[in-house]
Order: C-alpha cells, then sequence, then structure tokens
C-alpha cells in the first residue's frame, strides 16, 4: 500500500529512487549473508576438507586463466592485481547455494563447501592484492594531488 501511494513521488523524484534504493540495500544484503553464513555446518566443512581446497583451486585456476591474459592487455603493470580482485562470483555463488539448499538439490554439507569457496575466493584474492600486488604507483599519484589540494585549501603557497 505505501509503494501505491508514494508511486507518483518516486516517478518525479529520481533522487529519492536512488538514495532509497541504497538504504535498502544497505539494510538487506548483510542479512542476506548473515543467513547463508549461519547455515554452513564447519563440522561438515572440515569432514569435506578435500573438496574444498579442490573446489576452490578450480575457481581461482579457471579465474586466473579467464581474466589474466585480458588484463595483461589492457593493464600491463596491474594484471595481477586486477585478475586477483575480478570476478569473486560472492552474491551469485551465495544465492545459487541457498536457493539449491531450500530447494532440496543440494545437501547441508554440499552448501557448507560450496558457500565457502565462494567466501574464500572473496576473501583469499582480495587479501593477496592487497598485500603483495596493490599498485603502489597509484598511491603515489593519488598523495600528490591530494597534498596539492590540500595546500591549496590552506592557502600556504611556501609549502608547496
Amino acid at each position: 500500500m505505501l509503494g501505491l501511494v508514494l508511486s507518483r513521488l518516486f516517478h518525479r523524484n529520481r533522487e529519492i529512487q536512488r538514495k532509497l534504493r541504497t538504504v535498502a540495500f544497505a539494510f538487506i544484503t548483510p542479512i542476506f549473508f548473515l543467513n547463508g553464513g549461519m547455515n554452513i555446518s564447519l563440522g561438515l566443512l572440515w569432514m569435506n576438507a578435500g573438496l574444498f581446497f579442490l573446489l576452490l583451486a578450480v575457481k581461482l585456476g579457471t579465474k586466473s586463466i579467464g581474466v589474466f591474459p585480458i588484463a595483461r592487455v589492457f593493464f600491463p603493470r596491474e594484471a595481477v592485481y586486477a585478475t586477483l580482485l575480478m570476478s569473486t562470483g560472492l552474491t551469485m555463488g551465495t544465492i545459487s547455494s541457498l536457493f539449491g539448499l531450500h530447494a532440496g538439490i543440494i545437501d547441508q554439507a554440499q552448501f557448507s563447501v560450496l558457500v565457502a569457496v565462494v567466501v574464500a575466493s572473496a576473501i583469499l584474492p582480495t587479501f593477496l592484492a592487497q598485500r603483495f600486488f596493490h599498485p603502489h604507483h597509484a598511491f603515489e599519484a593519488l598523495g600528490s594531488e591530494v597534498e596539492a589540494e590540500v595546500l591549496e585549501g590552506t592557502g600556504d603557497s611556501t609549502a608547496r
């Protein structure tokens, strides 16, 4: 009912639509991932550790094979960094696993392994990218711009 009452307001004002959509996603997304994470059985995951590592290696390997050659063409200096950060599949992997669990297509053990692989394939590459492959030249360029803006804001022209 509230949607029908406010539909004309939302139709005319795109800014309100954007803000409400942002608030809705910011509220709903953590609940969704917490719900998915609470269904993981650590005992079942431990019993299927071999399958977990096999699927993780396949997921990371196929991502690397698919992304790295293209990243090397467009970002030669940051190809490894871009490859590690691309296409983690966190949302889609979690959604499809939850659907499979609730529809009875997969069991609790399979769900635990799949969601753990999806989460690990997002966290591990991100950690490695930030720790070992971060393009420091980007910070250096950004740092000089930020420093110039700060100095201009203070009116101190002698510090340049």
